[in-house]
């Protein structure tokens, strides 16, 4: 079964976008862009699900 994780080697912050481009097989450079566009509209919302994800979803196991 495939699980979504945190990419510590292809972090910028959390590596939460980085497991999200591995598990959806993007870039994670869309998801980036993505909670950008989500914490202007509605301010701060993009943020909050990030945190949220970074805290909920495991590191990826070496």
């Amino acid at each position: 079964m495939k699980r979504i994780y945190r990419v510590m080697e292809e972090k910028k912050i959390g590596g939460v976008c980085a497991g999200l481009g591995e598990y959806f097989g993007l870039d994670p450079v869309f998801f980036r862009v993505g909670f950008v566009l989500i914490t202007l509209f509605p301010p701060g919302c993009g943020i909050l699900v990030y945190l949220i994800m970074w805290f909920i979803v495991p590191k990826k196991p070496v």
